[in-house]
This record gives C-alpha cells, sequence and structure tokens, in this order.
C-alpha cells in the first residue's frame, strides 16, 4: 500500500538534526519521495548530511526560520512541512532567553505564514513533553508554537493546508541526551555516574519510532489535533545502572528549568484527550467553523474519551522498562 509521502515534496525545517537524518533514512528507504529538503542554518552539518545521503531526491536550503521571505521561497512547491528546528537545550534557554522566543515561537509562527502562502497541503510541528504544564522557558515557547500549529486551522480560510502537532519524550541517544552522556563519561573512566534526582523518570521513545510515528500521524490527521505516542518510562537511576552496574551514583541536584517526571497529557487536558490503542489525541481547546470528529482518524481508527482527571505522565506509567530493555534498546 502507498503511503501519503510517495511522489511528494517534502521539507524539514532543522533538518541536519538527529530528528531530520533519521526521517531522510527512512522515508528514503522505504518510501518514494518525489523530493525532500532541508532546510537549517548550518553549512557544515549540510556538507556533513550532504555526503551521508548522496542521493538524487535530496535538496539543501541554508537558512533560518527567523527568515520568512526565505522560507517562503523554500516551501514553493512543497506538499509535506515537517516542522523539526528548535533551540531546545533547557539550561541554554534560561540563559538566551529571547534568542529561544525568535526562532521557536517568531519561526513557528514563519513557518505557518511561508506554508499558507504556498498551499502546502500537510504540515506537522514536533513538539516535546516540556511544552505539558511548562516551567521552562524552552517549554513555554513550545507550549506558544503548539498553540500557534493549531490555531493555523482556523485561518486557512478555504486551503487545503492541514496543520497538526506531534508530541513526545526524550529521544534515546540523540544530541545532548543522558546516554551520550553517560557514555561518554563511563568511556573517560569517570569513578561516578552524576544523576540529578534518585526519584526521576523519562519517557523513552527511540529515533525510530518517533520518525515513524510522524509518518503514522501525516496519514491520521485532521488537522488541529496533538498526537502522543504511547511508549515506555525508565527510572533515570535504571538507566545509568544499566550502563554501568559498576559505578556509584552522585545526586548533584535539579538543573535550571528540570522537571522530576515527564508529563504529555497534562490533567487539565484530559476533557480534550482520546485514547487509541497506541496513542493519544489532544483535541484543540478552540472549535474550529467546520466542526471535526476526533474520536476516529483519517485511517479510521476508533478512539476513546479518557477519564476526568487522567494525567499521562512517565512516573503513572503502566509500562516501564528495566535494565536490561534498557540496554537492548540502546545496544539497536
Amino acid at each position: 500500500m502507498g503511503h501519503l509521502v510517495d511522489s511528494k515534496t517534502i521539507l524539514v525545517t532543522g533538518g541536519t538534526g538527529s530528528f531530520g537524518k533519521k526521517f531522510v533514512q527512512e522515508v528514503l528507504t522505504h518510501h518514494n519521495p518525489k523530493k525532500i529538503i532541508i532546510y537549517s542554518r548550518d553549512e557544515l552539518k549540510q556538507y556533513e548530511m550532504k555526503q551521508a545521503f548522496d542521493d538524487k531526491r535530496m535538496r539543501y536550503f541554508i537558512g533560518d526560520v527567523r527568515d520568512k521571505s526565505r522560507l517562503e521561497v523554500a516551501l514553493s512547491g512543497v506538499d509535506i512541512c515537517i516542522h523539526a528546528a528548535a533551540l531546545k537545550h533547557v539550561p541554554i534557554a534560561e540563559y538566551n532567553p529571547m534568542e529561544c522566543i525568535k526562532t521557536n515561537i517568531d519561526g513557528a509562527s514563519n513557518v505557518i505564514s511561508a506554508c499558507l502562502s504556498n498551499d502546502v497541503k500537510h504540515i506537522i510541528a514536533l513538539s516535546t513533553d516540556k511544552a505539558a504544564n511548562p516551567i521552562n522557558l524552552y517549554g513555554a515557547t513550545k507550549l506558544c508554537s503548539d498553540k500557534l500549529f493549531v490555531t493555523a486551522n482556523n485561518i486557512k480560510g478555504s486551503k487545503a493546508s492541514k496543520f497538526s502537532v506531534v508530541r513526545y519524550g526524550n529521544v534515546v541517544g540523540s544530541r545532548g541526551s543522558v546516554i551520550p552522556f553517560f557514555k561518554k563519561l563511563i568511556s573517560e573512566g569517570a569513578k561516578e555516574l552524576p544523576i540529578t534526582d534518585e526519584r526521576m523518570s523519562r519517557f523513552f521513545i527511540t529515533l525510530q519510532s518517533g520518525v515513524r510515528f510522524v509518518l503514522d500521524s501525516l496519514e491520521r490527521m485532521h488537522g488541529g489535533e496533538i498526537f502522543i505516542p504511547k511508549i515506555p518510562s525508565v527510572k533515570i537511576v535504571d538507566l545509568a545502572r544499566s550502563l554501568a552496574p559498576q559505578l556509584p551514583l552522585k545526586v548533584i541536584g535539579i538543573r535550571p528549568g528540570e522537571k522530576l517526571h515527564e508529563v504529555m497529557v497534562p490533567k487539565d487536558d484530559s476533557h480534550l484527550c482520546v485514547e487509541f490503542e497506541h496513542f493519544f489525541i489532544i483535541m484543540p481547546t478552540i472549535n474550529f467553523q467546520t466542526p471535526i470528529d476526533y474520536h476516529q482518524t483519517l485511517r479510521g481508527e476508533q478512539g476513546k474519551p479518557v477519564s476526568s482527571g487522567f494525567e499521562y505522565s512517565s512516573d503513572k506509567n503502566e509500562w516501564w522498562l528495566d535494565s536490561q530493555e534498557i540496554l537492548k534498546i540502546i545496544e539497536k
């Protein structure tokens, strides 16, 4: 069976990041796009990516999501846009708030405008658990971005563009995440591993699962929903012990803007949440001119409302990984 991405032109903002590389690999290997455009700021990363993906369907655009006119040129003739560009390092965002706002909020607004002026049909923005009940600036900017993408469905007029959001937690082994950090310390002969708090838990998703969830969401989306995959949780203590059972752990305290547990569906959104077999949808807080029934996806999957006060958080999850399962996933 064909997929929505076959014979289509796709643009990925921030496409040289961990997600973009895996997305390109997945789509080129398993599907048949007409063209994939990588839109990002860093010429060195683009140069390196070009060596890795030497495919005639690939295109590379230097550009910043802060630059609306450049986005409008890049999105000409595009069918599908995946918005992955963001400043996402929590402590750095705390120290440079305005820069984070310019990229994550103004950038989101520019992507929406440029998609609308080019009649791009399917647009998915990547979100984060940190946008649910945000306590740090990065999370707050991504909440704003999520709201912009959901509301874009209300300002499109007669255009066929559809905007949705995909939200998931920590990606195993992505740049700046805890596993490469622990591995680096272990390889350098560390005598102990620093952990922020012994109670800390996190959602756990592989890059490939994240990419496939985005591809599935493209086929499911009506526009206006936030898609959240059902994924396992891990205790940070178990993660550290699975990588280095022999090393003691040193508790260093929570970093600026960090949470003990991750939340992907906050309690306050439970009345908007629909549960499906493998994922949740958070419906829009606003009403659109044409009502949409979000209890059924465009793939025909049926969902049901969750109970009042439901919360999908890493500590209340029913699905946990033990040390051996964690190791298996990391080795993959």
